[in-house]
């Protein structure tokens, strides 16, 4: 049956049961999607937008929802992975994994479902599903395949931790900042009532602290708490215990991955003492700076956590130029912090540090605008365009921001 089959037969569904759930006949039902009564449902299977649009509201269901069911494909796994029974295969996701090859670890995790026997099974699938997503900077589909896997009946601890240390880390990573922090609240209470936590539940904890840490720094920034002081605290308690978990878990295991994390939390912490007094602002961005002489040149600097420590601590940088300087210092030390910020995102392929670095630089520019320095032109070659957009698919909270970045620029022909 060829694709085009598939999805009429999906539409004709979809229209049957649009006119069953409104109560209409076929000339009511044509009426409402605006189309002749013979010609429901397109010979090619591709329906036009207002037809999905049309559908979507009959049914009380949202367009991409409608647009997913219609032209959803079934995992057509790899011929590689195909036959491999669900063993074999949780030993290659592991390995993908360590090597960072999403694209890989999306294929094998949909085998998995496959090939699952059990919920647990099913779940820890839908974590790698969801690793490889978060991993290409689909963070809405990271999204959906953790809350996927929470749906099942998973008895293995382990495994629903996590699904839950992830499932924060996605919200943290999509700026739902309540969500991450009542999530990741919820999962250091558990997993410190434990009395002999394994390596997974300890490392699983040192990260909750993490994304409870760094969620409150958000906060902070997006100025959506009534005592800062109180939340700059709650931020260091978290963030500091998060940095000795960690590097503990460095010693102990000998892995550079925590070693990275552990340096990602010293970064945050000097933003959140500059936010809270505890450290003038400029020996904060002086700190920040001379950290940045490690990476001078990204490129010299294996990829892994360690240099997106780095890329992180230029994003704190900004945070901390933007809240704190003034004038000529804000913008010499925010040009510096973004490019390298940008830099590095570039180098690891990381969505997350990309939204961040153009919003902040918009956002300096914005400031000079209101300062009365003369505008200067944002040179955006053909990459830096793509890198936008696909920024813009990827954070539904910067697409206001990539619109104005992008007209700013002048690289659209409407404008």
């Amino acid at each position: 049956m060829t694709a085009n089959v598939i999805r009429r037969e999906r539409l004709s569904r979809f229209v049957d049961l649009a006119r069953v759930y409104r109560g209409w006949n076929k000339s009511e039902l044509s009426q409402a999607l605006g189309r002749d009564p013979t010609k429901l449902i397109p010979e090619s299977g591709n329906p036009k937008l207002d037809l999905v649009v049309g559908i979507a509201e009959a049914l009380d269901w949202t367009v991409g929802d409608v647009a997913e069911s219609v032209w959803r494909e079934k995992p057509d796994p790899s011929g590689e992975f195909k036959g491999l029974d669900y063993d074999t295969l949780k030993g290659l996701v592991l390995k993908a994994h360590s090597q960072g090859e999403w694209k890989k670890i999306l294929q094998i995790s949909k085998e998995m479902t496959v090939k699952s026997r059990d919920g647990d099974h099913r779940a820890f699938a839908a974590i790698y599903n969801g690793i490889a997503y978060d991993g290409m900077g689909r963070f809405t589909l990271a999204l959906k395949s953790i809350q996927d896997g929470l749906s099942e009946r998973v008895t293995n601890e382990k495994v629903r931790c996590m699904l839950q240390t992830n499932l924060a880390n996605t919200h943290y990573a999509l700026w739902h900042l309540v969500e991450a922090h009542a999530i990741a609240g919820d999962l250091i209470t558990t997993l410190e009532s434990l009395e002999n936590p394994a390596r997974i539940e300890r490392a699983s904890n040192a990260y909750a602290r993490y994304v409870r840490g760094n969620t409150l720094r958000r906060m902070i920034i997006e100025k959506n708490v009534a005592n800062i002081e109180s939340t700059c605290l709650r931020a260091r308690i978290d963030l500091e215990a998060s940095r000795e978990q960690y590097l503990l878990l460095a010693e102990e295991f000998d892995d550079n991955s925590y070693r990275g994390v552990a340096n990602t939390c010293l970064g945050a912490l000097h933003e959140v003492d500059a936010a809270s007094g505890i450290l003038d602002p400029h020996e904060a961005i002086e700190q920040i700076e001379l950290g940045l002489d490690a990476v001078i040149d990204p490129t010299a600097v294996p990829l892994g956590d360690i240099l997106e420590s780095w890329g992180w601590w230029a994003i704190f940088g900004c945070n901390i130029s933007l809240r704190h300087l003034e004038g000529e210092d804000l913008h010499h030390h925010m040009a510096l912090c973004t490019n390298k910020a940008i830099e590095i995102a570039e180098r690891l392929g990381n969505w997350s540090m990309r939204e961040r670095a153009f919003t902040l630089e918009h956002f300096r520019r914005q400031q000079a605008k209101l300062e009365g320095i003369p505008e200067q032109g944002w040179p955006l070659d053909e990459d830096d365009i793509r890198v936008i957009t696909g920024t813009m698919g990827r954070f539904p909270s910067f697409r206001e921001v990539g619109w104005q970045i992008l007209r700013g620029a002048n690289v659209l022909e409407s404008d």
